[in-house]
């Protein structure tokens, strides 16, 4: 079927869901839960194909986003469950107004419509996107990366199962057959078709996204994310905190990318950073954490340079606004907060910041300073996302500032209308 095709399928079938209430979309959203894990190991054979296909043409970290296992299906389906346990965010009355002239003016959720995403070698993707649609009384049209295709598809294959199990149109969810750049371009330019685009992936997606959708674009997801240690941090928990964010998963858009530390610590705390991150790491047989240091950095870390050659490395110009996803952190030494502020503000891309510090005032300080879409306060920036912030999932880290910021969960993909009751009114 071609990408115009699934335009057409799927904006007839969005209507349906404007008349399908609470329980209808519930039940669906169960009977899709149930199909994923019934089909789980016809999803595992395909993402075999996927991860031998990709061998040798993805990094190792890319091929863990990749990957699928009996756990992560589980996860997903849970997923969609969560979902369906969420309020319904269609429907609500978020104002209401009686006018002098006995006008009774009502402001109510809407859905969008039709949502498109576009997004990479993640296959959870599929169900997460899927789940949140069905919810908020969106038709979705997925188009995954080619890396993720055969797995995606097995995937959307048992959610329009599910769908049709629970008496609605499996063309309410559609995968697009055609992973080519071409497809991408159909998406971005399907006026009349797709009411919302969310791109989900890296930094040349959404650039090209944002540079060529004719039709409404949700700007998300690169995360150069900071963690700033204070001088009055606890360094402890600063180590566990950039340990999480850093190497729990390198190649997820929340984890850490650059580490700015107080000169009146730093001596005392990099090697320390270095030890947990490198030392430890290699101890344990794990893949250590390159560090990429600025010139102060490099010069407190110089007794272990020639040792570790290959892993204590100078800054490069761009180190500070790269998003590695990898085992690869730049590190900065700052003057004050005000720097560390100043710096972060400079190279964030909005996603996630993090300040550690024993300090309240320095900590109202970053939180009024950092305009990020999450500011974190002695915690990893890891928790930007859906399921820890609530969301049951989320559709995408939103890095702008209009309609939605942050994780988009249900309340994100919908819109509202005015509803206006009269009794002959004239004006």
């Amino acid at each position: 079927m071609t990408t115009q095709e699934i335009l057409i399928k799927a904006k007839a079938a969005a209507p349906s869901l404007l008349t399908t209430d609470t329980e209808q979309k519930n039940n669906a959203l169960k009977a899709m839960a149930d199909a994923l894990l019934w089909h789980t190991d016809k999803i595992l054979e395909e993402n075999k194909k996927d991860m031998e296909r990709s061998r040798g043409t993805i990094s190792d970290v890319m091929r863990d986003r990749l990957l699928l296992t009996d756990g992560r299906i589980q996860a997903m389906a849970e997923g969609i469950l969560n979902v369906a346990a969420l309020p319904d965010p269609v429907g609500r009355t978020l104002q209401r107004v009686e006018r002098p002239d006995g006008l009774l003016i009502e402001k109510r959720s809407v859905p969008i419509g039709v949502i498109a995403i576009i997004y990479e070698s993640r296959p959870n993707v599929t169900s997460d996107a899927a789940a949140l649609c069905i919810k908020s009384g969106n038709a979705c049209v997925l188009r995954g990366g080619k890396e993720a295709f055969l797995s995606a598809n097995a995937i959307t294959n048992a959610l329009r199962e599910g769908l049709a199990k629970a008496g609605l149109s499996e063309d309410l969810v559609q995968l697009v057959q055609d992973t080519t750049r071409q497809s991408s371009m159909e998406l971005m330019t399907a006026k009349g078709y797709v009411d919302l685009l969310i791109p989900r992936g890296g930094a040349g997606l959404i650039r090209a996204c944002v540079e060529n959708a004719t039709v409404n674009c949700i700007e998300t997801g690169t995360g150069i994310c900071h963690v700033y240690v204070d001088r009055d941090a606890d360094q402890e928990m600063a180590l566990r905190i950039i340990s999480n964010a850093k190497t729990s998963r390198p190649s997820v858009c929340n984890a850490e990318e650059v580490c700015v530390v107080h000169q009146d610590i730093a001596q005392e705390f990099l090697p320390k950073l270095r030890k947990r991150l490198v030392d430890d790491r290699l101890a344990n047989l794990e893949v250590p954490v390159q560090l990429r240091l600025d010139e102060r950095a490099m010069t407190i870390l110089s007794d272990q340079a020639s040792q570790l050659s290959n892993i204590l490395v100078p800054a490069g110009p761009d180190d500070f606004d790269t998003e590695f996803l990898d085992y690869i952190l730049a590190v900065k030494v700052v003057d004050s907060l005000a720097d560390a502020i100043a710096h972060i503000s400079a190279h964030s891309t909005g996603h996630s910041d993090a300040i550690v510090t024993k300090d309240d005032a320095a900590a109202e300080q970053f939180t009024r300073s950092i305009d990020s879409s999450s500011v974190y306060v002695n915690a990893s920036t890891r928790f930007t996302d859906g399921g820890e912030f609530g969301l049951g999932c989320e559709m995408g880290i939103s890095t702008q500032k209009l309609h939605a910021r942050g994780p988009m969960g249900l309340e994100e993909l919908t819109s509202y209308k005015y509803i206006i009751h009269g009794n002959g009114n004239i004006r």
